[in-house]
């Protein structure tokens, strides 16, 4: 992606964030006014001080108060004109950036998981807070400021030729020669800003990775490597900064000693005509407040300019999220699932590979149905693709070929958001947010009541640790879930999925981080609450999925064997292997039978 961004990045791309600016016209007029106004107070402010300048000779006293009071007047005029224009402007930019950061946001949370394989969570942070940033800036300041500059750039000439044409024409000798080096190192000056926030948006999402996966750094004495590894980016950010800010400098060292010392050189001719009677004090000195005007709006042009190519390379990277396109899409006109869904789920001929990996397939022509209420099993080595079933059945992902059915309807036919309400997920490795134990369990269910939670927390074998947190259920658990132990984290989440109250259940070791005590007490709780649902359970260990009604053995990306847990121990072949490793020291007959090893673990416990 940041091949695709370095070509033809342009001051144009400032247009696309005009959607977001369209709506708030009202707000855009009266900023105009504003600034129209200043502007031109701005310009007739030299007009008074040549009257006054002139009148200290020619003016009587009464008439030189009057000469005062109109300047006092003007500056009134133009400090209250500012300040409403500072106002109107910065309400509109910031209103702008936080539509922008609603809409990115919004468009990336909806966005499936091989979005993500393409490109790095810090990244994406880092377009929605410094390139939205830059466009505050222009938004908010720059373009008000260009604009304000642009009129008294162009008012100021027009008065310069009215009140010296000899000197304007000398004066506008000047203009070529400083819009000469904006132009060249202009094109430096964008390059070097893309490059800037390219090595920012790295460095971004190397500290988030880093600081996500912390204990893994600290456990590992990995501390500095990490440090060296983000120090490395840093450093390259800040050697693009400087180089940006070194070619920034030499235009603008260039575009002031150009402008200023054009203007002296005109000066001295002014005060030779002054001399001469060409022109009074008054005149020369509303000319060189004019020349200075004109001078110091081409030089804050200038500067202007590299902001502006700055925010157009933040604008064009902001517009390739907002309009990226997802692998994963609703479809036109979607199919409703049936709001008194049973949860029938069927694989039809499914062959799939993820899309950061292509031609290393997943699944291969893989087919099953679940009838509703019934609990399936899927057991195999790992990497068998066990966890990609669960995935693509909340359409995380779509197959390569075949279907997937939910009640009969492809899954590519509803809204994610539709069939998903049926749908109830506990993952191998709990998602905690850093919010209160209360709050995260029901995010399964937002609109649930404080009774239904503490319900489902029993249910899940929560409510005794969290009873026992300092505030209880209001609690905060920290980032991820950090105050808690892994038994803790999975029980919240198994809480989450039992408020959720789903006709389908979806459990990706679900109890393996759960003590043994725990682990009983949560699959004899799953059982009641799985009666008349459909429930897919992924296991390891065989003891929590011994009485499945069912039982899919998964080896290389196919379905190896089916049958209940005697039938397939019976059979012999993987899952008896696997059998005789957990639950004997492996020297039992393959086709023993019966409670391997006295253990009774109901799987209805652990997968409903």
């Amino acid at each position: 992606m940041r091949e695709e961004r370095a070509k033809s990045k342009n001051i144009g791309a400032m247009s696309t964030i005009w959607p977001f600016v369209r709506p708030y016209r009202l707000l855009i007029a009266a900023a105009s006014i504003a600034l129209v106004l200043t502007a031109v107070l701005s310009l007739i402010l030299p007009i008074a001080v040549r009257r006054v300048v002139d009148g200290f000779e020619a003016a009587t006293i009464t008439l030189l108060d009057e000469y005062f009071g109109v300047s006092f007047l003007i500056a009134l005029g133009l400090a209250a004109g500012s300040g409403l224009r500072y106002y109107l402007v910065t309400r509109l930019g910031e209103r702008v950036v936080a539509d922008i950061r609603k809409a990115l946001f919004t468009r990336m949370i909806g966005m499936s998981p091989a979005f993500f394989e393409r490109i790095v969570t810090g990244e994406v942070l880092s377009r929605l807070t410094t390139d939205t940033t830059l466009i505050l800036s222009v938004v908010g300041s720059t373009i008000s400021f260009a604009l304000r500059n642009l009129l008294i750039l162009i008012g100021g000439l027009a008065l310069l030729l009215i009140t010296s044409p000899k000197l304007t024409g000398l004066v506008l000798l000047i203009v070529p020669a400083v819009v000469a080096p904006i132009s060249v190192i202009g094109r430096r000056v964008r390059v070097l800003s893309r490059q800037n926030q390219e090595w920012i948006a790295q460095s971004s999402g190397s500290a988030s990775e880093a600081l996500l996966g912390v204990q893994a750094v600290q456990s590992y004495t990995h501390e500095a490597t990490t440090l060296a590894s983000f120090d490395d980016v840093t450093e390259k950010s800040f050697v693009s900064a400087k180089a940006r800010i070194g070619i920034r400098a030499l235009m603008t060292f260039i575009v002031i000693l150009i402008a200023f010392s054009s203007i002296v050189g005109v000066l001295w001719v002014g005060a030779r005509d002054v001399r001469s009677d060409a022109m009074s004090v008054g005149e020369l000195v509303q000319f060189v407040i004019y020349s200075v005007m004109v001078a110091s709006s081409v030089g804050a042009l200038s500067e202007i300019w590299g902001e502006l190519q700055r925010a157009a390379g933040a604008a064009e990277r902001l517009t390739e999220l907002l309009t990226a396109v997802d692998s994963v899409k609703d479809p036109a006109e979607p199919v409703r699932l049936p709001s008194a869904a049973k949860g029938g789920v069927a694989f039809e001929d499914v062959s799939f590979e993820y899309p950061a990996r292509p031609g290393r397939g997943v699944l291969d022509r893989v087919s099953f149905a679940v009838e509703p209420g019934e609990t399936v099993a899927l057991v195999g080595p790992s990497g068998a693709g066990k966890s990609t079933v669960l995935q693509l059945i909340l359409r995380f992902y779509d197959p390569e070929s075949g279907r997937i059915t939910l009640e009969g309807i492809d899954l590519r036919d509803m809204e994610r958001s539709d069939f998903r309400r049926a749908l109830s997920l506990v993952p191998q490795d709990p998602v905690i947010f850093a919010d209160t134990a209360r709050a995260n369990i029901r995010f399964g269910r937002p609109g649930a009541s404080d009774a239904e939670v503490e319900a489902a927390a029993r249910a899940a074998a929560a409510h005794d640790f969290l009873a026992t947190l300092p505030d209880g259920y209001e609690s905060y658990v920290g980032e991820r879930g950090v105050m808690l132990s892994g038994g803790q984290k999975q029980r919240i989440a198994i809480a989450r999925a039992i408020l959720r109250d789903a006709p389908v259940f979806l459990l990706d070791e679900a109890t393996s981080a759960l003590d043994a005590e725990s682990e009983h007490a949560v699959q004899r709780a799953l059982e009641n609450l799985a009666r008349n649902r459909t429930v897919i359970v992924v296991a390891h260990r065989l003891a929590t999925v011994k009485k499945a009604d069912r039982i899919l053995v998964f080896e290389d990306g196919r379905i190896a064997a089916e049958g209940t847990h005697e039938e397939l121990v019976g059979q012999g072949g993987l899952y008896a292997r696997l059998a005789r490793l957990q639950f004997t020291d492996g020297t039992v007959p393959e086709k023993s039978g019966g409670d391997l090893g006295g253990i009774a673990s109901p799987v209805k416990e652990s997968a409903r």
